[in-house]
């Protein structure tokens, strides 16, 4: 696996809104633990403001910092289908996340099956990672798409190559 340099990883944490590879297709992403990041993904993909975005996990106990805490039942049906190209739509109705769930009291989680990704996701904590296009348009499927999309308004692009993945399968977990 190849190491991810610590420049990455500090600036996700500070708020830097990056481009890179996940399991599925590139996705820009920044920290879910921080509104204004957020916002700014939002605005720069001129994304509806109804329309939760997915968020990246390294493991089920990241649910936590959402105020989530699942069953047992749902929790071993998670650690089952997880990792795994699956995002999970997950009541999460706490006001405290209405940046993420846009009012509809739900957020759509996803652990990725790539190893990369999760060591990624350990250092920095939980991402939001919607694709890397502005709303309506194809998904980049290079990073110089992705800088056709974007230029230096992203912080950071990460080169996985050519992504012809398709975006995850959604489920709804229902309480």
């Amino acid at each position: 696996m190849k190491p991810i340099p610590k420049e990455i990883i500090e600036k996700i944490r500070m708020g830097a809104v990056a481009i890179l590879p996940t399991d599925t297709i590139y996705g820009i992403v920044g920290s879910a633990l921080r509104p204004d990041v957020v916002e700014r993904i939002y605005d720069l993909q001129t994304r509806g403001g109804k329309k939760p975005m997915i968020v990246l996990i390294s493991g089920v106990e990241d649910l936590k910092k959402f105020s989530i805490v699942l069953s047992s039942k749902y929790s071993s049906f998670l650690k089952k289908i997880w990792p795994a190209p699956i995002s999970v739509i997950i009541p999460c109705p706490e006001e405290e996340y209405k940046y993420l769930h846009r009012g509809m009291k739900t957020v759509a989680f996803r652990l990725p099956k790539d190893e990369w990704l999760r060591n990624l996701l350990k250092k920095t904590g939980p991402l939001v990672a919607p694709s890397a296009s502005p709303e309506g348009l194809r998904p980049a499927q290079t990073i110089q798409d992705a800088k056709n999309y974007f230029g230096e308004r992203v912080d950071l692009y990460i080169d996985g190559g050519l992504k012809r993945g398709e975006p995850s399968m959604l489920i709804e977990i229902k309480r």
